[in-house]
C-alpha cells in the first residue's frame, strides 16, 4: 500500500502530457529565436545575414529536423487530447491512441528525414 495518493501513475496519458508540454515549450523557444533574428533585419543587415548564414551549418539541418520532429509530435498528440477531452471513447482507449500518435509520427518522420538530410548535405 503507497503511504502517499498520487494522480501520476506512469501511465499512457501522463508520459504523453510530458511529451506535450516539452515539445510545447521547445517550440515556443524557437518561435522565440525565430522573432528575435528576423527584427535583426531592421537593426542590422549584415548582422541578420551573419546570422542566417550560421542557419546553413550542418549543425542548423539537425536542429531544424528537432524542430520539425517537435512540431509533428505535438500536433498529432494535440489530435488525441481532442479526442480524450470530446468524446468518452478516446478516455478508454488511450493507449490506442498514443500508439497511433507514436505510429503517425514515425511515419511523417521516415518521409521527411531521408530528403531533409539528402537536401542539407548535397545528396539532393
Amino acid at each position: 500500500m503507497s503511504p502517499l495518493p498520487t494522480l501520476y501513475r506512469g501511465a499512457e496519458g501522463m508520459w504523453m502530457w510530458v511529451v506535450h508540454r516539452t515539445t510545447g515549450v521547445a517550440i515556443f523557444f524557437f518561435l522565440l529565436v525565430h522573432i528575435l533574428d528576423t527584427a535583426l533585419v531592421r537593426v542590422s543587415p549584415e548582422a541578420y545575414n551573419d546570422v542566417i548564414g550560421h542557419y546553413k551549418t550542418p549543425l542548423y539541418t539537425f536542429i531544424e529536423a528537432g524542430l520539425v520532429a517537435a512540431i509533428t509530435l505535438h500536433a498529432l498528440n494535440g489530435l488525441r487530447v481532442i479526442a480524450v477531452d470530446r468524446w468518452t471513447w478516446a478516455l478508454r482507449h488511450q493507449k490506442m491512441l498514443v500508439w497511433g500518435v507514436w505510429i503517425g509520427f514515425a511515419i511523417v518522420m521516415a518521409g521527411f528525414l531521408p530528403r531533409h538530410l539528402m537536401h542539407a548535405f548535397g545528396g539532393a
